[in-house]
């Protein structure tokens, strides 16, 4: 294999200690936005070594502010709650630590955890995908990335539980320079790099060192100048993930993006303590993440379950027999959901597939309103 990383930054950070190395040889769960492993790793050793989350930005996000289309205790509510854990996890194209709103999300993933087996399914929402971003009363379509930028990570919960009938209150939101670093944390990603992507690789590696990162990294970028298999920088892996005009365009990217996922995993199940307490140990990596989770009701609950849980499988949405594109005026080109009420009869399959589920009347409304607003611009 091609070691073909490049240098990587200079953290200057110091090793803290921890007493409990066998908790460290397993924290592992298999589910982020890019790089959610290691950031789980994080918050479960800064929540154990630390009082407070120390250069992580803590979003309080009352219940009563998350939109749920149907009734809390609705049996169906309550049979995905007692049975999964539901997260969002997003990738911000942040630069400067703005990681509460005023940035779009490039990544968005659903991660469905199955409490009883610890199968977990990784579902990426396209961010250019047509959706109502604001509430029934308000509404506003429009691409779904768009809703971080103006609301945060409270909007872009709502959009996702409002329109996909989903019940997810828990998040995570990493930035571009977490996700660096983390990626070298793990000793870089193993991906096979095919002919047509090594132009772009090595454009955004040139773009984001001479327009973007330099604010946050300093190390020049290697370019890749071969294919095949071959291990990855954080800063080149960045680049791969954000690889938009191959064939498949953004449905290959996130394709690209549950790849390194995957590899970060494969990387963080033979991780030794002293990586992940490096990992832990870089404040750089901390200041880049921003979570509404807690400690003793999200963190360690998951920790102590956390040998058993691997992803089993991983899709994009809307699915691929289901979805076009198309310019919808001046929204721009979309990612449209061919009946949107279908996708998300889908969706809910894909992620709890022991469930039954029925679309709620929100959902319904939701999905005859892209319809009518497309279907113009697509001649249908």
């Amino acid at each position: 294999m091609a070691d073909n990383r490049g240098k990587r930054p200079n953290t200057g950070s110091r090793k803290k200690k921890n007493k409990n190395n066998k908790l460290l040889r397993n924290i592992i769960i298999g589910v982020e936005a890019v790089v959610l492993i290691a950031v789980i790793i994080i918050l479960v050793f800064v929540f154990r070594t630390t009082d407070e989350q120390t250069g992580v930005t803590k979003i309080d996000l009352p219940d009563a502010d998350i939109v749920i289309n149907v009734p809390e205790d609705d049996p169906v509510v309550q049979e995905v709650r007692k049975g999964y854990t539901t997260l969002a996890f997003f990738g911000v194209d942040a630069r400067n630590g703005t990681l509460q709103k005023g940035t779009r999300t490039d990544t968005i993933i659903i991660c469905a955890i199955n409490n009883d087996t610890g199968e977990a399914r990784l579902c990426s929402v396209y961010r250019d995908t047509y959706l109502n971003i604001g509430t029934m009363e308000k509404p506003s379509y429009q691409k779904c990335n768009a809703a971080y930028a103006y609301g945060g990570p409270e909007q872009a919960l709502n959009m996702l539980n409002e329109n996909l009938d989903l019940y997810i209150t828990k998040f995570i939101t990493v930035g571009f320079d977490g996700v660096m670093r983390t990626v070298d944390a793990v000793g870089g990603v193993d991906i096979d790099i095919q002919q047509n992507e090594i132009k772009f690789l090595n454009d955004y590696q040139a773009s984001m060192y001479s327009t973007e990162t330099n604010t946050v990294i300093t190390d020049d970028y290697i370019p890749v100048t071969e294919t095949g298999m071959q291990t990855l920088s954080g800063y080149q892996a960045l680049a791969y993930c954000r690889i938009r005009y191959t064939a498949g365009s953004d449905f290959k990217r996130t394709e690209r993006q549950r790849d390194v996922v995957q590899q970060i995993v494969d990387k963080a199940k033979r991780m030794d303590p002293a990586t992940v307490v490096k990992i832990v140990s870089d404040e750089k990596i901390l200041k880049c993440i921003a979570t509404n989770m807690d400690l003793n009701e999200d963190i360690i609950p998951m920790a102590s379950e956390v040998n058993k849980y691997s992803i089993v499988d991983s899709k994009g949405f809307p699915f691929e027999d289901k979805i076009t594109t198309g310019m919808i005026g001046p929204k721009g080109d979309c990612v449209i959901p061919l009946d949107l009420k279908s996708n998300v009869e889908d969706l809910h399959k894909f992620l709890y597939p022991d469930i039954e589920y029925t679309p709620s009347e929100t959902v319904t409304a939701i999905s005859d309103k892209v319809a009518s607003d497309t279907n113009p611009y697509l001649g249908r």
